[in-house]
């Protein structure tokens, strides 16, 4: 994902406020959908005695009390939001938040934009704090993310942000 020949500006900051609440409520109902399916695996599981209820009644007693399934649940919920993200920068450099708004990210150096340099940005923007920087770094636009990770988030064009111009932006 090399930055694109065409004149897109980088994205200020209430811009990317606004796809970063829009991905963040995707992001919960993927948080919600992995969640459910974990909890119902785990209910069958325990009620058809392939794993231990422990001496609980039920399953919920059973969860609350359960340290490692509580913890099993939150690394489970992160990796798929974690991995909501990652696909989405890595495969197409938008998410579907970015998409509505019409950001995406390129990267401003010659370094492929892989897996590892997606985690590292997901990882240094701080849960949405870097991108704080934006206000302050006026003539550059760039947030903590993007400094670290050496991408950029640019303005498309309504023309540019069809998924059939992405080709032409990455050539």
């Amino acid at each position: 994902m090399n930055s694109p020949k065409i004149s897109s500006p980088r994205a200020g900051f209430f811009r990317r406020l606004a796809a970063f609440i829009y991905d963040t409520l995707v992001a919960i109902a993927v948080a919600m959908v992995a969640a459910m399916l974990m909890l119902i695996t785990l209910l069958l599981l325990v009620e058809n005695g392939v794993l231990d209820n422990q001496g609980y009644a039920n399953f919920s007693e059973l969860f609350q009390h359960s340290i490692f399934y509580q913890s099993l649940l939150q690394i489970w919920v992160s990796i798929w939001v974690v991995g909501f993200f990652l696909w989405f920068w890595r495969n197409g450099g938008q998410t579907i938040g970015m998409r509505a708004w019409r950001l995406k990210i390129f990267s401003t150096t010659d370094k492929p934009f892989g897996y590892g340099r997606a985690l590292l940005r997901l990882i240094s923007s701080l849960g949405g704090l870097g991108t704080l920087l934006v206000l302050f770094d006026v003539k550059h636009k760039q947030s903590l993310q993007d400094r670290i990770a050496g991408t950029e988030i640019l303005y498309l064009s309504k023309e540019a942000n069809h998924h059939k111009a992405w080709k032409d932006l990455q050539d």
